[in-house]
């Protein structure tokens, strides 16, 4: 029987362990936090798993056939370090189910824009005859509904850099790479090595396969050497219908369209499709509006490129930006121009309010919060009629919050929370 060891114990771990306890492994799940911060995963676990928790030690390692990894687990990591050095196979979440998923996979990756991309490309395959399953990095794991999954399906994937650096051979059927901009790279050490994690995406695939890719990104545009498929300049597709803000959200459209169009799906289809689609959750999703003032979740922003995106869909209008969180070594001039360009006030949350508090230098109006209901409320009292509140925090969650859906979803409780106080 095969010894299985699972490192990390996210969603990714207990879709891993009920995959492989299902398949007849013996199963030892391992995580670095405590029994008692992990209740909800325990408790997902099949019968008959075997925990570790409070560190990575060697000896689990013993007796274990392969060992597998969870997202968040560094891929140069000592623990799967000394498992490559014994011979153990290493895999993860993404690479069994690139091995055992019997459909044709899209498969969406980039910097920014990954998650409504994949959001919109769920909606415009599902306007074809085929049945479409949508996850991966978007917050669904795959490997645990991989029984739904037939050769009649589309599968669409969100990746992370992550996730495919820890697949042995990806192989999408229709590739996207959406944009390439510094970002993990306390993860990856240097940009090279983050593109070349992308442009693990392209590299195994056939001249049978096609590759969408942005003409309009430097970074992107020298993936197209590096794969055999045939390319598709996703730029150059004309805007299809949308409803929802921003000229990033056009291009992510574009991506979209181009992938429906190779798949088959009629123009008239693809269009109602992307001029249905109403945004996903913590994108610039609007939480609502109160005494003439719109407020939006603009969480999924985790690094300043993101935010820029964010902040210059409300180009023009009085925007009170909530911003700050945790990371560093980030490139921040583009965003602090773009602050002091289109930001009336800034309210600084999080590890990095007291580095943004003196590079923005008092220009625009900045404050700092104590906690987040805190930021609220200074945003509320900032605020005018006919004007925007803004979360759009430009840095990781790993500050103040599990995630950034943590982030997300506590801003709009507390927004909510803050407009019934008053109104009450």
């Amino acid at each position: 029987m095969t010894r299985s060891l699972v490192v990390g114990l996210g969603r990714s771990g207990v879709a891993l362990a009920s995959f492989l306890r299902s398949r007849g492994d013996e199963v030892v799940v391992c995580d670095s936090k405590p029994a008692d911060r992990l209740t909800e995963q325990l408790a997902a676990l099949p019968a008959g798993v075997e925990t570790a928790f409070g560190g990575y030690d060697e000896t689990l390692l013993r007796a274990v056939d392969e060992v597998y990894a969870s997202p968040g687990v560094p891929w140069d990591a000592p623990l799967l370090k000394t498992a490559r050095l014994k011979g153990i196979p290493v895999g993860s979440e993404i690479d069994l189910f690139f091995r055992h998923c019997p459909a044709p996979i899209v498969g969406i990756t980039g910097t920014n824009g990954k998650t409504t991309t994949t959001a919109l490309v769920g909606a415009v395959l599902a306007r074809g005859p085929r049945p479409v399953l949508v996850g991966g990095n978007i917050g669904d794991t795959v490997l645990d509904r991989l029984s739904e999954v037939t050769p009649e399906h589309w599968v669409v994937l969100e990746l992370s850099s992550f996730q495919l650096e820890a697949a042995d051979r990806p192989k999408p059927r229709i590739g996207v790479v959406l944009n390439l901009t510094p970002d993990h790279l306390d993860r990856h050490h240097s940009f090279e090595a983050y593109v070349a994690a992308k442009a693990r995406l392209l590299r195994f695939q056939d001249p049978a396969d096609d590759a969408v890719l942005n003409g309009q990104d430097p970074a992107c545009r020298t993936l197209a050497e590096q794969t055999r498929a045939a390319i598709t300049w996703f730029d150059r597709e004309p805007d299809p219908p949308l409803g929802i803000p921003g000229a990033h959200n056009l291009m992510n459209a574009r991506a979209a369209a181009a992938v429906g169009r190779l798949a088959g799906i009629p123009t008239a289809e693809v269009h109602a499709a992307t001029a249905a689609f109403k945004g996903v959750e913590h994108r610039l999703e609007l939480v609502g509006e109160w005494d003439g003032v719109r407020w939006y979740n603009d969480s999924k922003a985790t690094n300043p490129d993101a935010a820029v995106v964010g902040l210059g869909s409300f180009a023009g209008q009085r925007v009170v930006l909530i911003a700050g969180g945790y990371g560093s070594g980030f490139e921040l001039g583009e965003w602090l121009a773009s602050i002091r360009a289109h930001a009336v006030a800034v309210v600084l949350i999080g590890d990095s309010a007291e580095l943004l508090e003196r590079e923005l230098a008092g220009k625009p109006n900045v404050v700092r919060a104590r906690d987040l209901d805190h930021a609220v409320e200074l945003a509320a009292g900032l605020a005018e009629p006919g004007g925007v509140v803004l979360l759009s925090p430009g840095y990781k969650s790993f500050d103040w919050f599990s995630s950034f859906e943590d982030r997300g979803r506590r801003f709009k409780d507390s927004v909510r929370a803050w407009n019934q106080a008053r109104t009450a």
